[in-house]
């Protein structure tokens, strides 16, 4: 079974971030501007800290690629930290470096306290320099590799921001991509951006932060990619898996979601009727599933929300202990975002572009770019011909 899949290294404050993706066919054209856009997307939003000014994300391709087109081959990519010449001693791999800025302080809501007690650590500076949202950066590099290699087939992944704090946008059925892009909070209503740039001014302010809820989709996604048979396989678990991962991500829904337990069944599922065969024979005439269906594609544009928690490190921070002295203490601050909703939008992309490329390349396989389009066409043309 060909598998798309990817690992990521490298910690906030290191050398760089580190990405190796595997399952690439050969013959998908990409270069490295490709990427970097995907890269700036993540770093833009109205309420990113500091360290956006400092970083200027660009992915230097190390392997897989000659000539402009993947070759089969693993492919390797490293984002440098510009910010690391101003952490070499602190993150020096050297045994013989100073080991003097033990950082003790723990912050609520981060993963200090589980990871130091798990690795048996006497400084949560490991922890938090692995774990920060900077690794994301590597994410949304394998997620432009995945991006370009769904476009061959008419996929198509955006997001926009749906809420943050108090301030919500009423339902959208197909946003404007333009307005969205082009919004400091990628939000598709002027009025309601307006508002949630407020609040995020007000948190600023308040040295507080806050979360809210981002919606990614994917339209021309073909259907039976999953499946019903094992756990493991079902798409919408994997759809989950991977929004879960995504940091300060603490709930997910897949077409109406929470909605759909608050309403009948007669109002709750798509019916399905003749459609014009383009694609398909079928059509349903609403999407509450969210285009998955016992685990399975089904042919509609794959619909997903995440609620983002606000981001835990705060100008005015919580009470918390001293990880060597057992004191009570405020927990630890370190430069940090007030708002990520938007980013983590554009982070939820990349993981859901990853998760369909997965799918798309456990369904049609092949070692090559034509050899999958093939295995896809027929595919195609073999459901217009059911009986």
């Amino acid at each position: 079974m060909t598998k798309f899949r990817f690992l990521t290294a490298g910690e906030s404050h290191g050398k760089g971030q580190a990405v190796i993706i595997e399952g690439v066919p050969a013959g998908v054209t990409l270069d490295e501007e490709y990427i970097a856009h995907q890269l700036r997307r993540r770093q833009a939003g109205y309420g990113r800290g500091q360290r956006m000014a400092i970083e200027q994300d660009r992915a230097e391709i190390l392997s897989g690629v000659r000539y402009g087109e993947t070759i089969g081959s693993p492919v390797a990519l490293i984002i440098r930290n510009r910010d690391w010449e101003n952490w070499q001693e602190r993150m020096s791999v050297s045994a013989t470096a100073d080991r003097d800025d033990l950082l003790t302080q723990l912050r609520p809501g981060h993963a200090d306290l589980p990871g130091v007690t798990k690795y048996g650590l006497d400084d949560i500076r490991p922890i938090l320099e692995r774990s920060s949202a900077r690794e994301t950066a590597a994410r949304v590099a394998a997620g432009a590799v995945a991006r370009r290699f769904l476009e061959e087939f008419g996929v198509e992944i955006h997001s926009h921001t749906i809420g943050i704090g108090g301030q919500y946008i009423g339902n959208l059925t197909r946003p404007d991509w333009e307005l969205v892009e082009n919004s400091a909070v990628r939000c598709a209503d002027p009025d309601i951006e307006k508002a949630m740039m407020a609040a995020i001014d007000e948190a600023v302010a308040a040295g507080d932060t806050l979360g809210g809820v981002f919606e990614v989709c994917a339209s021309g996604v073909p259907v039976g990619l999953g499946s019903h048979v094992q756990w493991d396989r079902r798409l919408d678990g994997r759809i989950a898996s991977a929004m879960m991962s995504i940091n300060a991500v603490k709930g997910v829904e897949i077409g109406d979601g929470f909605g759909l337990a608050r309403i009948r069944g007669s109002q709750a599922h798509d019916a399905i009727e003749t459609g014009d065969g383009s694609p398909y024979w079928w059509k349903h005439t609403t999407n509450h599933a969210g285009g998955v269906e016992g685990g399975m594609s089904n042919g509609e544009s794959i619909i997903v929300r995440a609620a983002v928690k606000p981001v835990p490190t705060m100008r005015k921070p919580l009470p918390s202990l001293d990880l060597s002295t057992r004191q009570t203490v405020e927990a630890h601050f370190e430069r940090s975002d007030t708002c990520i909703v938007p980013a983590a939008g554009v982070i939820a992309e990349a993981m859901l572009a990853i998760v369909l490329a997965d799918a798309m390349m456990e369904k049609f396989g092949g070692d090559n770019l034509r050899e999958t389009q093939r295995n896809w066409r027929s595919y195609t043309e073999s459901i217009q011909e059911m009986k």
